[in-house]
């Protein structure tokens, strides 16, 4: 490959990892071009990207961005998996995908300046949550004290107020009673 080649490769990967918080790394040696495409689709689908490259363009691709640090995770032919998920998220898809493919090897997770090697890694990472199931959780902490001390406030009105329709209610009782009897 010409340097050209491979200068041009360098920075349509850097321009693809540029924006891209973490990324995980699998082994597709093993699978044949027909397993490997559906898998390509797959990810695809769920907005993942998979891009096999040599791993010294790699290394150089990333410079000093947010990734640098995972270049322990590229030995031997490697895939990089990466996109707009959270990384949870791709971790539990890779998951998936070596449940239908088990020659499908997976090296690690990188994110947040962390390493996270081999299987054990994957499924630690897996457990997290995704963005989205963390700013739930956060909000329903956040609410939780504003829906008690909403109670708390009105649950005495709601109290009196009952009290105030149960004597009003036995008032329209007598009350048409006595008109009657006159």
């Amino acid at each position: 490959m010409s340097k050209t080649i491979k200068n041009l490769i360098i920075r349509e990967l850097g321009e693809r990892l540029k924006d891209v918080d973490g990324v995980a790394v699998i082994n597709p040696r093993g699978i044949d071009a027909v397993k490997n495409n559906q898998i390509r689709r797959r990810l695809r689908e769920k907005g993942l990207r998979m891009t096999v490259v040599r791993n010294t363009l790699v290394k150089r691709a990333i410079g000093e961005s947010r990734l640098k640090g995972f270049e322990s995770l590229l030995e031997g032919p490697c895939a990089l998996v990466y996109g707009k998920a959270s990384i949870a998220a791709i971790a539990r898809h890779l998951l998936e995908e070596q449940k239908q493919e088990e020659k499908l090897e997976l090296r690690g997770v990188f994110f947040d300046g962390e390493v996270y090697p081999g299987q054990q890694g994957v499924e630690k990472v897996s457990k997290l949550p995704t963005r989205e199931e963390a700013i739930g959780t956060i909000l329903a902490a956040l609410l939780g004290p504003g829906r008690k001390l909403a109670s708390s406030i009105q649950g005495p009105g709601r109290r009196v107020a009952g009290v105030l329709r149960t004597v009003e209610d036995k008032a329209w009782e007598k009350e048409p009673a006595a008109p009657a009897a006159a």
